[in-house]
């Protein structure tokens, strides 16, 4: 893409916790933030109670505690990536809830920010409710923000694709990947990012090792050793909505 096609453009990610939108699409916001798409992250919770056994490890830890560590990875990954804006919900985790004020917010921030693409999680994943329960409403708020009777007035929706970024253990979710996206050339802002994420060192080399992975498939995807283009790191999402085009 040009940098003029895109300066207009602007992209959504909703995240469940403080860190799945580093470990499962860094690469894909710091490569469109530098392109200079519009990033706009919703990160739902801190991650506070389930994911942040490291902190709670440490004598005499409290949930305040824990939540200002987690705020504050979080907005430093941001700014490792280019966010343009990252929306703290602090709906609280494990289990995360959705209240309807915080659907119509949720909406509200779909409409302000009117994405050509939006990015959330698998449908499905047995080890976290947190996660599908998140990319529910957000199918749920996409399907509202389109609605002409909801605050009339307002910009509606258009119909930007949702891409699922992938879980952590895929097999296990019925997730299948359509889309590999070479991130190479920022790999370092998302090495960067995942660092700030202190309170899950634990994963730091096993998201490196997951992009590593989907390289090779984007490289045999790409015509393999008959020409395919090189690629060094990858994320891998699954899209929801069929694509219109105008010729294969």
């Amino acid at each position: 893409m040009s940098q003029d096609q895109a300066i207009t453009r602007s992209a959504l990610v909703i995240s469940a916790h403080a860190a799945d939108f580093v470990w499962r699409c860094g690469g894909a916001i710091a490569l469109h933030a530098q392109a200079g798409v519009k990033v706009t992250v919703v990160c739902l919770s801190y991650g506070e109670r389930g994911e942040s056994a490291k902190l709670w490890k440490q004598p005499g830890m409290t949930l305040e505690r824990v939540k200002a560590a987690r705020r504050a990875e979080a907005r430093a990954a941001a700014q490792a990536l280019g966010v343009h804006e990252l929306i703290e919900f602090d709906m609280g985790d494990y289990p995360l809830e959705f209240s309807r004020e915080h659907k119509v917010r949720l909406v509200q921030v779909m409409r302000d920010a009117q994405p050509d693409f939006m990015l959330s999680h698998s449908l499905y994943d047995p080890y976290n409710s947190d996660h599908m329960l998140t990319t529910q409403v957000v199918l749920e708020c996409r399907s509202i923000a389109q609605a002409w009777g909801h605050e009339p007035g307002q910009k509606v929706l258009g119909a930007p694709q949702l891409y699922l970024f992938e879980p952590h253990q895929t097999e296990q979710m019925g997730w299948k990947p359509d889309v590999f996206l070479d991130i190479t050339p920022v790999w370092d802002r998302k090495r960067a990012a995942i660092e700030c994420m202190a309170g899950q060192e634990h994963l730091w080399d096993f998201y490196t090792r997951v992009a590593q992975n989907r390289a090779n498939h984007f490289t045999r995807n790409s015509g393999g050793q008959g020409g395919g283009q090189a690629c060094a790191y990858a994320e891998a999402f699954q899209s929801v909505f069929p694509r219109t085009v105008g010729a294969l």
